[in-house]
């Protein structure tokens, strides 16, 4: 693997941890900004959004620029947006920032999936992806527990301006290492590529990211709750436990690129009975502190492992949109990111516990197994094979 690509991990893990990291410093934002709890969260959702909106926009608005200076341009108003970020003392230009910095970090990645996946032969897109995913689970193991520390110790703004900080060597490194121009030349016309991502087997893969992701996120958002109030451990554990989940996610995504463009059928068929499973063990299991532990790692491996080799599968399912692919990709991956914790809280308001998120998981992976074999039922009676998931 080109070493320009660990570059780009680095870049993303600034971004995954800044996409997360408010999780643990909302409290804060509310007291020193002087507004709600409920309107310090919207922030979380206002990035959420500008993820799932900027990401396909922003990647057709920048299908003809250089792949190098792409990267650099929307690193730079990420750094800049949370130097800002650090620095105001209005609700209102945080939102702003927020928005701004997912527009940025959705055409970065949209980006850098399809850069990645252009310094490696065709048949290498799942480990491609899965290296640059590698970033956004490190976010989850150090990232985002040392910006709740962080927070904690100096305020919110600390950890804006070590998100600032953690972007300036990445900016450097883009710079120095990735290729310049536009690789595989001109792109193809937009109305064409367009058409590509009509494909029915593309929209079919990007749903079940989506639903596979929103598993994901339903209950790591909740986990903390979960921890404490089910499980019984102190609030101290907190950050392992999170630590944890994300060092299963890192294992997930490096085992998952080994086998993700050999035999993607293996690892989408057995990964999703396995991360259904293990969403129904942990949901029966929380109560005891040993098993939750163990599951915590283990679903963050399988889940992290299966979403990522759905979203190389996008990749391949449109090799006549480019440069547009990876921006539907991320977009799908941060639908499932908003639409998780949107199911997980509204289970949680019911009234129904909080193990009910993690139901709530397994209950969106069964629909995703329903999805796929529809889909696969369909593609069968069209003569489609199994050797033709993958192009």
């Amino acid at each position: 693997m080109p070493f320009a690509l660990l570059l780009l991990g680095l870049a993303v893990f600034a971004q995954g941890t800044s996409e997360f990291m408010l999780s643990g410093l909302v409290p804060d934002i509310a007291r020193d900004l002087g507004v709600s709890v409920p309107a310090a969260g919207a922030l979380t959702s206002a990035f959420a959004a500008g993820m799932v909106v900027g990401a396909p926009l922003v990647a057709g608005l920048a299908r003809r620029w250089p792949r190098r200076g792409a990267l650099l341009a929307f690193l730079g108003v990420f750094l800049a947006v949370h130097v800002v970020g650090a620095l105001t003392d209005s609700f209102a230009v945080l939102l702003a920032t927020r928005v701004v910095g997912a527009f940025a970090n959705a055409g970065f990645l949209a980006v850098a999936l399809v850069a990645a996946v252009g310094m490696v032969p065709a048949d290498a897109k799942g480990r491609a992806t899965s290296m640059l995913l590698g970033g956004v689970t490190l976010a989850c193991v150090a990232g985002v527990p040392a910006g709740a520390v962080l927070g904690e110790l100096w305020g919110w703004r600390t950890a804006f301006w070590a998100v600032a900080l953690v972007s300036v060597p990445a900016l450097a490194a883009v710079a120095r290492s990735v290729p310049g121009g536009r690789a595989g030349g001109e792109p193809p016309a937009l109305r064409g590529e367009l058409r590509s991502l009509r494909s029915p087997r593309l929209v079919v893969t990007l749903l079940l990211g989506a639903l596979v992701n929103g598993a994901t996120f339903c209950t790591f958002t909740y986990l903390a709750p979960l921890v404490t109030e089910v499980t019984g451990l102190g609030s101290s554990w907190v950050p392992g436990v999170l630590a944890l989940f994300g060092a299963g996610s890192f294992a997930g995504v490096s085992a998952a690129g080994r086998f993700a463009d050999r035999r993607p059928v293996p690892v989408l068929v057995g990964g999703g009975v396995a991360v259904c499973a293990g969403w129904c063990a942990l949901a029966l299991g929380a109560g005891h502190p040993v098993l939750a532990l163990g599951l915590v790692f283990v679903q963050g491996a399988l889940s992290f492992g299966v979403g990522s080799t759905l979203i190389s599968q996008a990749l391949y399912a449109a090799p006549g949109a480019p440069t547009l692919a990876g921006g539907f990709a991320t977009a799908a991956f941060n639908v499932g990111a908003a639409l998780g914790p949107w199911a997980g809280g509204t289970a949680i308001g019911a009234g129904l516990g909080y193990r009910s998120p993690v139901w709530v998981s397994a209950g969106l992976v069964v629909l995703a197994g329903v999805v796929a074999g529809v889909a696969w039922r369909q593609r069968g009676r069209r003569g489609a094979t199994p050797e033709t998931v993958r192009s």
